[in-house]
């Protein structure tokens, strides 16, 4: 009844509210909802009288757990607003970049902070793939690539949600579907995100999807991370430990040349600990930054295994990574520039923030050695990812 109530309270805009195990004020396991704004109509660039999103109001679920920590989901995107952990001394600081407004998520300068991507996340070289002899053609929009879906990718959707408070704890499930052909892309697919919050810090993301016809899915989330807080400055000082012992070389679009290469004496070797900045500037690209796939498997696994271990020296914050994918994307911020203003005025520049982005590999329907991410009617496309917070133990 509780819930009705504030669903109702809700939509005569009396919002936000709470669901709560615990009946103390802001203490979990619980969960708030509230209306983040209005996302105008989104009009294909290409074709201006074709509305791809009317104009729609956005929620936003925060989750909260009995130690107070917290996990702010938009349903814009699925987007990871805010993650608000504590530090090893017990102060609590939020520890992704992201706005304090919807505007700024709505705006050409959001480098997707927090969100969903798909159909398929990363690159599709020059915008085309074959499924079945035939050629299916996407939006180019980075370079002569398609990146992240599209000109109007998970990202830009509105996802439908709806929270409660599970064995697990708090939750918030996303829906959407994304249309046949929408994109370019073959097939209904009716796809489900759920967000989970534990009292252990965990912020669980599953993943599945279902299509009506043979197509190709890959999809990720790109949430920002500063272990020292979101307005902390670089993470060139953050300890990494990757599982992967090879990777996928790319070209200067950064799309894989289609080779698997051992990290083994190359500055993209992270399998024992380093900090970020040790040898980035050994790589050659531009900007200089880490923007690649790390290999540690060749299909998708039935539980979630360890992938990455992040540090921050400072603040003794750690971040664990698990997915039951075969790849992840170390991405650091490089194309940063100071013109996304973030949340409290701060101003993010180049290596502000890292992504560990659990996926298949980039391209991978022009790539024969890779393994595939096509999807066929009466399968179903199911991944897990945990980013597990903690702090360092202390000696």
């Amino acid at each position: 009844m509780r819930r009705t109530l504030s669903s109702l309270l809700l939509l005569l805009g009396f919002g936000p509210f709470a669901v709560a195990a615990d009946p103390k004020p802001g203490v979990g396991p619980a969960y708030e909802e509230e209306i983040f704004g209005t996302a105008p109509e989104f009009k294909d660039p290409k074709y201006p009288n074709k509305i791809l999103r009317p104009e729609s109001k956005v929620t936003a679920y925060t989750l909260i757990n009995k130690s107070g920590a917290k996990v702010k989901i938009l349903t814009l995107g699925g987007t990871v607003a805010e993650v608000i952990v504590p530090d090893s001394s017990g102060k609590f600081g939020d520890v992704v970049l992201g706005f304090d407004k919807l505007e700024g998520y709505l705006g050409d300068t959001n480098p997707f902070f927090g969100c969903i991507t798909g159909r398929v996340a990363n690159r599709i070289g020059n915008g085309t793939f074959k499924l079945d002899g035939k050629e299916f053609t996407v939006p180019v929009n980075n370079g002569k690539h398609s990146l992240h879906g599209g000109d109007f990718g998970f990202n830009r959707a509105i996802w439908r949600g709806e929270a409660n408070v599970g064995p697990q704890g708090p939750f918030v499930k996303l829906s959407y579907t994304s249309k046949d052909g929408e994109q370019g892309y073959p097939g209904q697919l009716d796809c489900t995100v759920t967000y989970t919050w534990t009292n252990a810090n965990e912020l669980i993301i599953g993943y599945s999807a279902t299509t009506s016809k043979t197509t190709v899915v890959n999809i990720t989330n790109h949430s920002y991370f500063n272990l020292g807080g979101h307005a902390s400055g670089t993470i060139l000082d953050h300890t990494l430990q990757l599982t992967a012992d090879k990777y996928t070389p790319g070209d200067e679009g950064l799309l894989p040349t289609g080779k698997i290469e051992p990290v083994k004496g190359t500055p993209y070797d992270f399998t024992k600990p380093m900090t970020i900045g040790s040898r980035i500037k050994e790589i050659k690209a531009d900007p200089v930054g880490y923007d690649l796939n790390f290999v540690h498997g060749d299909k998708r696994l039935a539980k979630p295994q360890l992938v990455a271990t992040v540090t921050e020296p400072k603040s003794g914050r750690k971040l664990e990574v698990l997915t039951t994918e075969p790849g992840v994307q170390l991405y650091t911020g490089n194309f940063l520039d100071g013109k996304a203003k973030g949340k409290g005025g701060a101003v993010y520049g180049q290596y502000n923030a890292f992504c560990l982005e659990t996926q298949f590999f980039p391209d991978s329907p022009n790539k024969p050695t890779f393994p595939s991410i096509t999807l066929k009617p009466g399968d179903e496309y199911i991944q897990t990812t945990i980013y597990h917070f903690g702090v360092v133990d202390k000696k």
